[in-house]
């Protein structure tokens, strides 16, 4: 059984797009467990201090990104803030940031902490406070509806939930599309574009006493709403103290965002819970720093 909070409708403004160094869209998974770790710190330091969020999901009910094509236009452009002018008038120099509006619902799993008498209000009414003076993947949360405590301990609970997100689509994990394709092509940014590309087709249809028919199909290598996503980091440098860094106690290092396939689901589409939920995974031998699901490798 698994004791959850759902935080639904969460309207977020100015949300960071810029997902990876290689893709614009929706905000990395490591920017959602980033803000469900830094709420989970948050309540840790009010009255909760055993309480843990071990995994999570994000279930995304409208998103906007700010982006603009004109007519004639080729590709998109990133609409960007407009900045104070400088004393002389002009413009300044900015770094054009991808940023989109969105609304999620936030699915939470939680552990260590025991109800007993009003602790169950205590808790909702400290999420309700923390939320307030919280970003949630670099963006303004403008407003969201009172959270509410699940229990996932049948089939009847779980379907329960999965109503509760609708409608709305869950990103899950497919670097197994990846893993197989890597196996023939060892080139993984040509193996990611492969299964993003809209391709076209023609086949050629005889007809005895006929011409020739030319039938056209267009689509995509995989099914689905396959898209890239950035699930962590990999260390690019050796772990050491850093001149000027953040954290004077913890060891610094490089390093490189991991961008995989990810796919966009409906709620009703999953079976049990684990498929849906995101949890942080570190692999020291290969320096990778993960948020990933509990699936077949």
């Amino acid at each position: 059984m698994s004791s959850l909070v759902v935080i639904p409708n969460i309207k977020i403004q100015n949300a960071n797009a810029l997902s990876s160094p290689y893709t614009i869209g929706f905000p990395a998974m490591t920017a959602w467990l980033g803000g469900v770790h830094a709420l989970q710190r948050k309540l840790n330091a009010k009255d909760f201090p055993d309480l843990k969020f071990p995994r999570m999901t994000v279930a995304c009910h409208q998103i906007d990104l700010q982006t603009h094509k004109g007519d004639g236009d080729y590709i998109y452009s990133i609409i960007g803030t407009s900045n104070p002018l400088t004393k002389t008038g002009s413009r300044p120099s900015f770094i054009e940031e991808a940023r989109c509006h969105l609304t999620v619902s936030l699915v939470i799993e939680y552990e260590g902490l025991g109800f007993k008498g009003n602790k169950h209000n205590k808790f909702i009414n400290s999420i309700f406070q923390q939320l307030h003076n919280l970003k949630l993947a670099g963006g303004d949360i403008l407003s969201f509806n009172e959270p509410e405590l699940h229990n996932n301990n049948d089939d009847k609970a779980f379907r329960k939930l999965k109503r509760k997100l609708m409608p709305s689509h869950c990103l899950v994990e497919r670097r197994d599309l990846m893993k197989t394709a890597m196996e023939d092509e060892p080139d993984a940014i040509k193996t990611l574009l492969d299964y993003l590309t809209v391709q076209h087709r023609s086949e050629t249809i005889k007809h005895e006493g006929k011409e020739d028919e030319i039938k056209w199909t267009v689509g995509r290598k995989e099914k689905g709403w396959i898209v890239p996503i950035a699930t962590g980091f990999q260390g690019i440098s050796e772990l050491g103290q850093a001149k000027n860094q953040r954290d004077p106690n913890t060891l610094h290092r490089f390093a490189e965002s991991v961008v995989t396939l990810g796919e966009f689901k409906m709620p009703y589409h999953f079976k049990k819970l684990d498929e849906m939920l995101w949890e942080y995974h570190t692999d020291l031998d290969n320096n990778l720093y993960l948020c990933q699901q509990k699936q077949p490798n």
